[in-house]
């Protein structure tokens, strides 16, 4: 985690930009609390951490477009969930492709799926910006209000050990939440 802190401190909109290709969560919520910080402006995190999101899509959508068909036949054990998402892209392709990005375990896959399935980029492209806008001004928002929080909590602390903490807390948080969404989902 310090690690992530270091890059985000130290190479700023790259390292939000690299980051929210693949991953995102924590990273968005780091750059979240960079903006409160003041390291960082918080537009340009918002417009930054939606622009990654929104090509690592992208790229995630060609592949599946291309090889999903290959990579899906590998994946015998999720079957049933990759059936159940199908069903869904079929139905309520907006509503999928918006929020793909806030479903749990389906970040990487979801993208692969939806390319898979044959939408069509003209209606794929448009709701993934969309979707990218909505979930980097979501989870930036958190980050930048938890951290004043936070900070209001804890403000004669050192900076260094307000920031650690912090990220714990965030770290905590989003276990947590993997945790019941697990435990959920599988009752």
């Amino acid at each position: 985690m310090a690690d992530l802190a270091y890059y985000i401190t130290d190479y700023g909109y790259w390292a939000l930009f690299i980051g929210c290709l693949a991953e995102g969560e924590t990273i968005t919520l780091l750059g979240g609390i960079a903006a409160h910080q003041g390291l960082l402006h918080l537009p340009w995190v918002i417009a930054v951490v939606a622009l990654g999101g929104t090509l690592g899509d992208q790229l995630l959508f060609f592949l599946g477009r291309r090889f999903g068909g290959k990579v899906i036949s590998r994946m015998k054990s999720q079957e049933k969930r990759i059936e159940r998402a199908n069903k869904l892209i079929a139905r309520h392709p907006m509503l999928f492709v918006i929020g793909v990005r806030f479903m749990y375990g389906f970040r990487i896959i979801g993208p692969v799926l939806i390319g898979a399935s044959r939408l069509p980029p003209s209606r794929f492209v448009p709701l993934n910006i969309l979707g990218a806008i909505l979930w980097a001004t979501i989870f930036v928002l958190l980050g930048y209000f938890g951290g004043e929080a936070i900070a209001r909590f804890i403000s004669g602390f050192d900076k260094r050990l307000t920031s650690l903490l912090f990220c714990a807390l965030v770290i905590a948080a989003i276990l947590l939440l993997r945790f019941w969404w697990r435990r959920h989902r599988a009752e």
